[in-house]
């Protein structure tokens, strides 16, 4: 399932326009957005945790040649599921 039809989906379930489900859509992934870029976590209970987390500096292979090179440390997301999801999904 892409955005858009997620976004259709949650029109027709909800009996709102798809302008109006699109905007809700965009709301709550800025909102997560926002949140990770702020450094906070995002947690929605049964569903999940949203999180930003510092990778170190490693090493890594270039592909074409395999040489050796450094891989600069990076802060970035994170989705751990929760109970309830993974009971879904299994």
């Amino acid at each position: 399932m892409n955005k858009t039809e997620m976004i259709a989906k949650l029109a027709e379930e909800n009996g709102m326009t798809k302008a109006d489900a699109r905007k809700y859509l965009e709301a709550v992934i800025n909102i997560i957005k926002k949140k990770l870029k702020d450094g906070d976590s995002v947690s929605l209970k049964g569903f999940g945790t949203f999180s930003a987390v510092e990778r170190k500096v490693r090493i890594g292979r270039h592909p074409r040649t395999g040489e050796p090179i450094d891989i600069p440390a990076a802060r970035v997301p994170k989705f751990k599921a929760g109970t309830k999801l993974k009971d879904v999904v299994r």
